[in-house]
Parts: structure tokens; C-alpha cells; sequence
């Protein structure tokens, strides 16, 4: 891995993809004057900017003025896809079914007592009396997860982007590593928290996998894209990209998918980048 003004840039970047928090956004959740000038100086040079994050686009408001041209982001760990000009809309979901999400929990109460978990709804989260309380959602349901995931008509209710998973007292790779190996072909399980919190998804769903998506129904190809990330739900997409950074600050698994590391959110290691591809141009 190399630095961010040693690794090599693709030949013509046409789209910037960029994880939000721990990435774009300082550690107090604000963008600074630098990245906001380099976002809108990448979009003006032709260059589309997609936020890639684990977020729900209800929460996309951090970002919601700086979208410029296309205004899209990728949520959910890929479950989902916004349109942040229009509130947040989705126009695209890839819903974890019920069925499945109701055999991880079965299997994550079995092999790790003590986990509590929440649902995220398209229309909201809701989550059990013991998960660590939500402020930013108090209209949320409080019931167990089963009472949550259950459906009185099969193919009723909002579609589940993902199943939240914490426990209180196991490491957080460590509760990862577990859940992935006892519920294997089940969902998709990753984290982007520094707490045990898992975020379970479709079986197949990644950021990694809706940003190609993307890309392919735009024609731009993977050597076009640089990405950045910085936790182990980033790691498919710094893997998949033609070129991309890790932060100065980023999980050890993200540094090893990443072809370069650049500084941390808190100095402005993405605009760094995009400072150097503009330069080239």
C-alpha cells in the first residue's frame, strides 16, 4: 500500500465513491470548508461524486447540501439507493427477506447470548428493550426482534434493509467473525461501528456490489473509479475499484483491500486525493 501522493490514480477517473462517516466526515459528523471545495471541483470537472455509507437515507442531511450534480448515494451498506434531491427517495432496494432475517437472530441468540438487535425498516428503525437507545429516531417500535420481523401477510409490511446486531461484551471482530461463520449463507454480515454492533444485509449485499451496479448503468468501468473507505463494510468496494485510499484513521482489514492510504478524516484525507486527481487533469 501506498501513500496518497504515491499510489497510482487510474488513467481517467470518472466517478469518486466515498464512505461518509470515519471517511468524508470529520469525527464531529461536519465536512470541512477543504472537502466541501473538492467535492464541488470534482462534480465541475465532469466527475460524478456517489456517498457510499451505511446510513439510512433519513440520515443523509450531513451531505444533503453538497450533492451538486446527480445527487444520488448508495445506503445501507448497499441495501438501498437514494436520491438525495428528492429527500432521500429510494429508488432502488435490496431488502434482506424476513425469513432469512429471522434465522440469523434464532442463530445469534444461540451463539452469542446477550445480543440484542434492531430493524431497519425502509420507513424507520425499531428495536428490542435491551439495544443501546436510539435518539435519533423516537418514534421508533421497542419489541423483540421476532415480534418486529414477523408478518401477519406473507409479502406485507416495509421491506428490511438490514438487521443490527449488538453485543455487550464480545470484541467487535471477533462477534463478527462468529456471526459469519455461524450463519453463513444466511445474510451478508459486516460492521463499520467501533462497538460489537453488526449490520446484517441480504445475502450478497454490499456497497461493493450496488456501486457496480451503478457504474455499469452508467458505463463507467471499475479502472475509472477511486474509492475510500475505512471499516470493514468498505472493504469489497476498496477491493473493487480501480484505485482506492484507505484513511490515515481506517480498520486494519480496510487498509489491507485498499491500493493506497491517504490522511485522516479529520485532515481532510479525501480531498487530498481528489486535489491530486484534478491536479492531473
Amino acid at each position: 500500500m501506498t501513500s496518497a501522493t504515491a499510489a497510482p490514480l487510474p488513467a481517467v477517473t470518472r466517478l469518486i465513491a466515498t464512505d461518509l462517516d470515519g471517511t468524508l466526515l470529520r469525527d464531529d459528523k461536519t465536512l470541512s470548508d477543504r472537502t466541501i471545495a473538492a467535492l464541488a471541483a470534482a462534480e465541475a470537472a465532469g466527475i460524478e461524486v456517489f456517498f457510499v455509507t451505511g446510513r439510512p437515507a433519513r440520515w443523509m442531511d450531513v451531505v444533503s447540501d453538497h450533492v451538486h450534480g446527480h445527487g444520488m448515494a448508495i445506503c445501507a451498506n448497499g441495501a438501498a439507493v437514494a436520491d438525495l434531491r428528492a429527500d432521500g427517495q429510494l429508488i432502488e432496494v435490496h431488502p434482506l427477506e424476513r425469513a432469512a432475517a429471522l434465522d440469523v437472530v434464532r442463530v445469534l441468540r444461540e451463539v452469542a447470548p446477550g445480543s440484542s438487535f434492531a430493524v431497519e425498516l425502509t420507513t424507520g428503525i425499531h428495536y428490542e428493550p435491551a439495544y443501546p437507545p436510539f435518539h435519533m429516531d423516537p418514534g421508533a417500535t421497542v419489541a423483540v426482534a421476532e415480534k418486529l420481523l414477523q408478518e401477519e401477510t406473507p409479502g406485507a409490511g416495509a421491506p428490511v434493509l438490514k438487521v443490527l446486531a449488538h453485543h455487550p461484551e464480545l470484541a467487535p471482530d471477533a462477534f463478527l467473525a462468529l456471526a459469519r461463520e455461524a450463519a453463513a449463507g444466511r445474510a451478508s454480515f459486516t460492521r463499520s461501528s467501533p462497538t460489537a454492533l453488526l449490520e446484517i444485509s441480504g445475502l450478497g449485499v454490499s456497497k461493493a456490489g450496488t456501486l457496480a451496479a451503478c457504474c455499469a448503468e452508467r458505463g463507467i468501468a471499475r479502472a475509472e473509479v477511486v474509492a475510500f473507505g475505512d471499516m470493514p463494510n468498505d472493504v469489497e468496494m476498496l477491493e473493487w475499484a480501480g484505485a482506492s485510499f484507505a484513511m490515515g484513521n481506517a480498520h486494519p482489514a480496510a487498509r489491507a483491500a485498499a491500493s493506497g492510504v491517504t490522511l485522516t478524516n479529520n485532515e481532510d484525507g479525501v480531498a487530498v486525493v481528489i486535489e491530486r486527481i484534478l491536479a492531473a487533469r
